[in-house]
């Protein structure tokens, strides 16, 4: 199986073993995958190239949207070679943080099960409840930090930057940081909120790096949840193709429960969530 990883980082100081911690991930789990790796730098200039050997180049990155505008400069390097792949890796340099036991149930029967398939395979995160952004309901999405889909689906995309309007989102002044008439709910703004500035959102776990709301660090809080932002857009608009989410542990119970040819691939993502043979998520609110 050929997989092309985009791997996004913004300098090796932060997280200066993840690449590392990545390929051991995949030799000890998937050891029949045949890579190639695109590292994306957003602290490099858009431009930068540098080729280490036939299967890694490090790519300087617009950082402007963080990796998702990374992302798109690994595709427009990668070009019609993306076909050549079975599978398309995303991974940014933070995925072992926060809840990672889901990284532990990629392996080579989940690889070829999605191959081909209208799916995005990944770690599924939910709210409590639902949010309107834009015109849109929604619920879940699925953590763009390590997933896998097959090039027909990352293609389709288009960009994978999905909002770009800083304006119509940010006030300006941190003690009411949103605009009164932005399109996200007053759900959806104490989620990010209380999220960015390291309080509970319900779920018993807090950002690693929240912090107290100034001026001083109002850039950094909007850009962080533009990023959040895009994240969930992302996830909106895989839907709207067809491109189903599928939560990575669920589908490795499927294997060992229900067997491959009896895995129920048109299964709603709350009932995935909910018959998780670990850390399974029951909802009892609306959803969408």
């Amino acid at each position: 199986m050929r997989v092309a990883t985009i791997f996004l980082r913004h300098g090796t100081v932060k997280y200066p073993d993840a690449e590392r911690g990545m390929e051991e991930l995949f030799r000890r789990q998937m050891p029949e995958v045949h890579r190639d790796t695109v590292v994306v730098d957003t602290s490099l200039p858009p431009g930068h190239v540098e080729e280490s050997d036939s299967h890694r180049v490090v790519l300087g990155g617009d950082n402007r949207f963080w990796e998702f505008s990374g992302a798109d400069e690994a595709l427009a390097w990668l070009g019609p070679r993306i076909w050549s792949y079975d599978l398309v890796h995303l991974a940014t340099a933070a995925y072992n943080n926060l809840y990672v036991g889901y990284l532990r149930r990629f392996d080579m029967r989940v690889l070829h099960a999605i191959a081909g398939r209208p799916v995005c395979l990944g770690h599924i995160d939910c709210y409590n409840h639902p949010i309107r952004f834009l015109t849109y309901y929604s619920q879940h999405w699925i953590r763009t930090s390590f997933l896998f889909l097959p090039p027909a689906e990352i293609k389709a995309l288009g960009s994978l930057v999905s909002f770009r309007d800083r304006d119509r989102v940010f006030s300006g002044d941190s003690t009411q940081p949103f605009r009164s008439d932005a399109p996200i709910c007053e759900n959806y703004r104490r989620y990010l909120y209380d999220w960015l500035t390291g309080r509970e959102i319900g779920q018993n776990t807090t950002w690693h790096s929240g912090a107290p709301l100034t001026q001083a660090n109002l850039p950094e809080f909007e850009r962080k949840a533009m990023a959040i932002l895009n994240e969930h857009f992302l996830a909106i608009r895989l839907r709207a193709l067809g491109c189903r989410l599928v939560d990575v542990t669920w589908l490795a119970t499927q294997f060992s429960t229900a067997g491959e040819p009896n895995i129920r691939w048109s299964l709603g993502w709350r009932e995935q969530l909910a018959t998780r043979d670990t850390d399974a998520v029951r909802l009892d609110f609306a959803t969408a």
